[in-house]
């Protein structure tokens, strides 16, 4: 997974609309509401998650290695990469969730990395 953080997941930008994205991929093998009341848009490999508004809410997939910058992190080491160069860090639910790099992950469960909007982290805080 290549990650500039709230800009953009690999190619795709978090400003993309649900339009663009069936132009780019075409349909989705699965699109359903989720439990939380995002609309997804599941092409097996990545998983896009949009608000009702069509606002891009979060970029879920597999990254065996997350490369934000200059940087690679092995998906093992990437809890403890987060720890380390993220003191606004936090756990809720299972996930950790780093707002210096807009990404949340259950460590326990390898490999699928999930890139977050910045309007999406008070949702993430708010968890009991």
């Amino acid at each position: 997974m290549k990650l500039d953080p709230y800009v953009q997941i690999g190619d795709t930008p978090f400003t993309v609309s649900r339009d663009d994205l069936l132009c780019a991929r075409g349909e989705p093998w699965r699109a359903v509401r989720n439990g939380l009341g995002l609309n997804e848009m599941d092409y097996g490999d990545v998983v896009y998650r949009f608000q009702d508004s069509g606002r891009l809410e979060e970029v879920t997939q597999e990254a065996e290695v997350v490369n934000i910058g200059n940087v690679a992190v092995p998906f093992a080491n990437l809890a403890a990469f987060i720890r380390a160069h993220d003191p606004e860090a936090f756990e809720r639910a299972g996930f950790l969730i780093s707002p210096q790099f807009g990404l949340a992950f259950d460590p326990s469960e390898p490999f699928w990395v999930t890139a977050l909007a910045r309007h999406c982290l008070p949702e993430w805080r708010s968890l009991g």
